[in-house]
């Protein structure tokens, strides 16, 4: 694909930014949604450079595979867990919905979580609905309490979701969703998203983008994530970035931050529930 000149100047100063001051040494991670769906594409997701998360929709018909596939290819892998949006768009298979009983909601979460081989954590697909509501957040996280190994990530689709509170209640690893990298698919719309990533992570020292399997992410993506140490950025694991902000900034002063944090004056997909499906 040929570059246009808008795309060539976004990309430059992605390498020629100079490091701020304000982080040292700051991590960023980024997380690729909606797996499970089209095989070629979420192929080319897994071999994205770097310790790039994978996120998988339950039942769907590649992700059981292609999750062995992630973990052999030391990915973290990540159920993308289906929740209730406001608007109460189709949601698949696995589906969370407030109107079910604790029974029904915690038989199906338990479902899901087998239809993942080994998961490294959760995040929400759609949600923002759901997400707002203590008692089924809290059904959520006493649930993954139970696996220690388990971390949370709060995709953030509403600034009123109480997950990230519910989930450090719970004792759950948990942290939160800074950027949708790809909610205009355009090539220099997901540049300048990954120049606010990169922005965030040295204004705080940390930040995590979501994006999805578009073949405009993936191949933006994979021109750029070798070039974020260039920018004053390096690329962790999920993980690596919830042990930081447990470590650098006490839970309760985290959570008072987030609904002032820039990160959420969300777009129009995120308030309608959450990013696109994959196509």
């Amino acid at each position: 694909m040929r570059l246009t000149f808008p795309l060539c100047a976004a990309l430059a100063l992605l390498v020629l930014a100079p490091p701020a001051a304000a982080a040292n040494n700051p991590v960023v991670a980024v997380i690729i949604d909606d797996l499970g769906n089209n095989r070629v594409l979420d192929e080319r997701a897994i071999a994205l450079p770097g310790p790039v998360a994978c996120a998988f929709l339950p039942h769907t018909p590649y992700a059981a595979n292609l999750a062995r596939q992630a973990h052999e290819a030391g990915k973290e892998v990540l159920l993308h867990l289906p929740l209730e949006a406001v608007h109460h768009e189709k949601l698949g298979p696995g589906g969370l919905t407030l109107p079910m009983t604790r029974r029904e909601f915690v038989s199906t979460l338990r479902a899901d979580l087998a239809a993942i081989p080994a998961p490294d954590g959760v995040n929400n697909h759609m949600g923002s609905l759901i997400t707002q509501h203590p008692g089924d957040m809290g059904w959520l996280m006493d649930v993954l309490s139970q696996s220690p190994s388990l971390f949370y990530v709060d995709s953030r689709t509403t600034a009123r979701t109480v997950a990230y509170e519910i989930a450090r209640e719970h004792g759950v690893p948990a942290t939160w969703r800074d950027v949708f990298l790809d909610d205009v698919q355009k090539p220099e719309a997901v540049a300048r998203q990954l120049q606010r990533l990169i922005a965030i992570a040295k204004r705080r020292g940390t930040a995590i983008a979501i994006g999805h399997p578009y073949p405009v992410t993936l191949r933006v993506l994979k021109e750029q994530l070798p070039r974020l140490e260039a920018a004053g950025v390096r690329l962790v694991p999920v993980r690596e970035i919830i042990a930081r902000q447990s470590k650098h900034a006490p839970p309760a002063k985290i959570a008072a931050g987030l609904a002032s944090h820039p990160a959420q004056q969300q777009d129009n997909a995120a308030n309608a529930g959450g990013a696109r499906a994959n196509p």
